[in-house]
């Protein structure tokens, strides 16, 4: 729509916004109306535009093809210049033939501050056309109230726009109220989503808010924010939740002629959803729980260690238990992550941060190693994550017990993600320090750490590991897997 705007018209932003409001809204006015609408603005050059078009849910289509973006002359659509020029809705004329199908055209036009900026054209298809049902005499004649509004400049309500994919729609409830509250229809859906919130009677005739307050649980004053919405009073949403069901409630008050003459409740029985919703919240917070004590469980773990190395003699029983601590920490530094997210994902540059800090950390004294992160890992799923800071944990240390001897040096992570067909990940861990010896192959070595890192590379993250000599000194340890999206297969 601001393209064509921009391309054709010359519409200032406030109006803009106003057809973004009414756009947003006027699914509505389709399903009411079981018509098709195209909103069409005017041009610069004495034309129209068609910026946007909507399609009824409860009726049969009148325009098969899209008609975003097509251009029409003043004077090819009489009623498009009289609604555009004498602001009114315009219904004259005998209906149109369009492949064999009788279509009803009318024109609103669409005001806002006075002025009218558009027109929407509504089609109706005839060839269904029947004796209307009491239901569909509602919805057609609360849609001449909407459509009245419109073409008023009284709708949409601006500051009160609903989400249209969460809220009820025509279909899924409707009750209309007179200017008092009081209910002078109910779609069949509307009566039985009232009957599985506990009403044993019918709804006509009852005032609809002080029902509603009465049928929903409430400990001291009624509410008034569900008696007002459930009144039609007020433009809003709300929601009624009782033992047996939760049904959602959206108000909206009619005012064709700028005075209220009642309004639409549409509701949605939302039960199950909400039940659903509870229970994957109540899944993420035992998840979240889990992680945490876990977490918990290995920190004690690696104090364990921690007190056990103390009391080694052996400086090799010391070492191996120190080595066990890092790793356990690792694995902790993970699940701590885990425990503060709503998923299982995490933003694994934190954790290699961390990884990092924790190694540098323990060790020796006399070697000082500069250490820095370039990339970005991104997210991660939990089962790439955990494998990964332990790979990350051991390169790290045995850069810093191999690479370094007592002088100091720097130890640097890159993290790349790479855009293809599938996205890959690819990590280098370089430094300047002694390099390799001659004739050295990662994958025979007989170290402990590049055995785990060849195993969690291959088997946990189904990737590749390489060591290589760097250019100018010092070595540099390359990984590249693919990023799974899923913790699923």
């Amino acid at each position: 729509m601001n393209n064509l705007v921009r391309n054709y018209g010359n519409l200032p932003p406030a109006d803009l916004e106003w057809l973004h409001l009414l756009v947003s809204e006027w699914q509505l006015l389709a399903d009411l109306s079981f018509a098709d609408l195209v909103l069409w603005v005017p041009t610069s050059d004495d034309r129209y535009v068609a910026v946007a078009q909507m399609r009824p849910n409860t009726g049969a289509t009148s325009h098969q093809d899209d008609l975003v973006g097509d251009l029409v002359s003043r004077g090819d659509r009489p009623m498009l210049d009289a609604a555009l020029d004498e602001g009114r809705i315009v219904r004259e004329g005998d209906p149109e033939w369009r492949d064999d199908v009788p279509v009803r055209v009318e024109a609103i036009p669409v005001r806002r501050d006075g002025r009218v900026i558009g027109v929407i054209a509504r089609n109706t298809n005839l060839l269904t056309a029947r004796t209307p049902s009491r239901l569909e005499l509602t919805y057609l004649q609360s849609a001449a109230d909407l459509a009245q509004m419109i073409a008023s400049g009284f709708f949409p309500y601006k500051g009160e726009q609903v989400d249209m994919d969460a809220s009820p729609r025509v279909g899924d409830g409707l009750i209309r109220l007179d200017s008092e509250g009081f209910v002078q229809y109910a779609s069949p859906n509307a009566l039985s989503a009232y009957h599985r919130l506990g009403l044993n009677t019918d709804l006509v005739g009852c005032h609809l808010g002080r029902t509603t307050a009465e049928i929903a649980p409430t400990e001291g004053p009624v509410d008034e924010a569900i008696s007002a919405v459930a009144s039609g009073w007020a433009p809003r949403e709300t929601e009624v939740e009782t033992a047996a069901a939760v049904v959602q409630l959206r108000a909206i008050p009619l005012k064709p002629r700028g005075a209220r003459i009642g309004a639409i409740v549409l509701l949605r029985d939302v039960t199950e959803l909400r039940r659903r919703e509870r229970e994957l919240i109540t899944k993420d917070a035992t998840i979240r729980e889990i992680h945490h004590r876990v977490k918990n469980n290995l920190q004690t773990v690696a104090a364990l260690l921690r007190l056990q190395a103390r009391r080694m003699d052996s400086p090799q029983a010391r070492a191996a238990l120190e080595e066990a601590v890092r790793r356990v920490g690792s694995i902790a530094i993970v699940h701590e992550t885990l425990s503060q997210t709503l998923d299982e994902r995490v933003d694994f540059d934190e954790i290699a941060d961390r990884v990092l800090s924790m190694v540098t950390e323990v060790a020796a004294s006399a070697v000082r190693v500069r250490t820095a992160r370039h990339g970005s890992f991104g997210e991660l799923i939990a089962e790439t994550a955990t494998p990964l800071a332990m790979v990350l944990t051991e390169l790290l240390q045995n850069a810093l017990e191999h690479a370094f001897d007592t002088h100091s040096g720097s130890l640097e992570i890159t993290a790349v993600r790479e855009q293809g067909d599938a996205e890959r990940l690819v990590i280098t861990v370089t430094d300047d320090g002694a390099g390799l010896p001659e004739g050295f192959d990662p994958q025979l070595s007989g170290n402990l750490g590049l055995q785990i890192v060849r195993t969690l590379v291959g088997s946990e993250l189904g990737g590749r590991f390489d060591m290589a000599q760097r250019d100018g000194g010092g070595t540099v340890v390359t990984l590249d897997f693919p990023v799974r999206r899923s913790t699923r297969g």
